[in-house]
């Protein structure tokens, strides 16, 4: 048997989730629909519904700023609207944003049914995370394609088909045809350019178009992985042995991560470690005279670019200068200060300027950690915290407290969705 008939097979069976993988499951997509509803409201999401508007009208799904499209739409708004805050899950290890682009496309899909039954929904939420953070596990080299939308748009495909009742034959065109569309590459991350929610949505929107063409009557490549021209040859090379023994056995979903601040996952680390020394007395912000942060080489590429004047919100979310400045100030990363008075504040340029990312001699081009933050205080002395395991990850999971502070942020934002996504 190859790999991809594995996956295959693992996509097309008549799973029963354990209860805690079904508990997993919900809890991942009440975040990712919490994050999605304060992301819909955003500035940038609003410039987006014109767009969607002119692509025409429709009922079949909700969008979660509260308005209705046609599926396909839907899935790319809510795609991005679940991306855009950076404040969705990801599968670490994998370095995937999984929920995202597979929640967007089975909201759609689901809406536009009339509905689904709870129990399938959820197995097909985590069968398609599965498949998209196990893409991302087998990835033997460091990210050039934006994985969240390469590895998303499959394992997104394949939880549509799968919810709609689809054979396993008609599973594997649906693979062939996802691929076909796959798209987005870590330039628009260099640039933090709003390109990259759009990549998100993208795949969302894909996936549902992959099932569509499937119903009528267009066939995928068979080979889309690990042919002379698949993903592990043009995307990135894989070894998707890495990953496919342990289907059925390990649900990936479980080992996902919560964000708990709206920023570039590899921020938390650094502003995990500085709320909870900040919230423990151990440190007072105003005595911090610098702040640097040693790292793998992923952290510095992704976060590690320097406070600019003139910076977007997109390029802030991903600055963690920036982002340590905020957390000093107010000890909570607040997607409201990211508007012009917020990006051009002179008092967060200073504290800014007092924060470095430094690489540190890791080898391994997918690792978050370790990490060591180094703070030294007005006194002269020098604080040192060792970090193991960014917040909200399993190893170091948002307590009550934490998860309501969330919540109840995306709630107090997202004034137009629907409040049952709040319940």
């Amino acid at each position: 048997m190859t790999q991809t008939a594995a996956i295959l097979d693992f996509a097309s069976a008549p799973h029963k989730l354990p209860s805690h993988v079904r508990a997993d499951a919900t809890r991942l997509l009440a975040d990712t629909l919490a994050g999605g509803a304060a992301g819909a409201a955003s500035p940038e999401a609003v410039k987006l519904l014109g767009t969607i508007e002119r692509w025409g009208s429709g009922s079949e799904a909700r969008l979660l700023s509260g308005g209705i499209a046609p599926a396909p739409s839907a899935a790319f708004f809510n795609g991005f609207a679940i991306h855009c805050l950076e404040w969705d899950a990801v599968h670490e290890p994998a370095v995937v944003h999984a929920l995202s682009v597979v929640t967007a496309a089975l909201l759609a899909a689901s809406d536009r049914a009339g509905g689904s039954d709870p129990d399938e929904f959820l197995t097909a939420l985590a069968v398609g995370v599965d498949i998209a953070s196990g893409l991302g596990l087998s990835a033997t080299g460091p990210m050039r394609f934006f994985r969240p939308a390469t590895a998303g748009v499959i394992g997104a495909a394949l939880a549509v088909a799968r919810l709609e009742g689809l054979s396993r034959d008609a599973i594997a065109d649906v693979l062939g045809l996802s691929y076909s569309s796959a798209a987005g590459t870590m330039q628009a991350h260099v640039e933090a350019s709003i390109a990259l929610p759009l990549q998100i949505a993208n795949a969302a929107r894909a996936a549902i178009c992959a099932v569509d063409l499937l119903r009528a009557g267009m066939d995928g490549p068979h080979d889309a992985l690990e042919g002379p021209f698949g993903y592990s040859a043009l995307i990135e090379p894989l070894d998707l042995s890495r990953y496919t023994p342990a289907l059925s056995q390990v649900w990936r979903i479980g080992e996902v991560s919560i964000k708990p601040f709206p920023s570039g996952r590899a921020s938390h680390g650094a502003l995990g470690a500085l709320s909870n020394m900040i919230g423990e007395g151990q440190l007072k912000p105003k005595s911090v005279v610098r702040v640097t942060l040693h790292a793998p080489p992923l952290i510095h590429r992704l976060v590690g670019r320097p406070y600019k004047p003139g910076m977007t919100a997109a390029y802030a979310r991903l600055c963690l200068p920036f982002l340590v400045a905020l957390m000093l100030r107010d000890v909570m990363i607040d997607p409201r200060q990211f508007d012009e008075a917020g990006l051009a504040d002179p008092g967060l340029a200073a504290i800014a300027s007092k924060v470095e990312v430094r690489l540190d001699s890791n080898p391994d081009g997918n690792a978050l950690g370790p990490q060591r933050l180094e703070i030294e205080l007005d006194d002269g002395c020098v604080l040192n915290e060792q970090i193991d395991a960014n917040l909200g990850s399993p190893a170091l999971p948002l307590n009550v407290t934490q998860a309501y502070e969330k919540y109840g942020l995306c709630a107090l934002l997202a004034q137009g969705a629907d409040r049952s996504i709040f319940d």
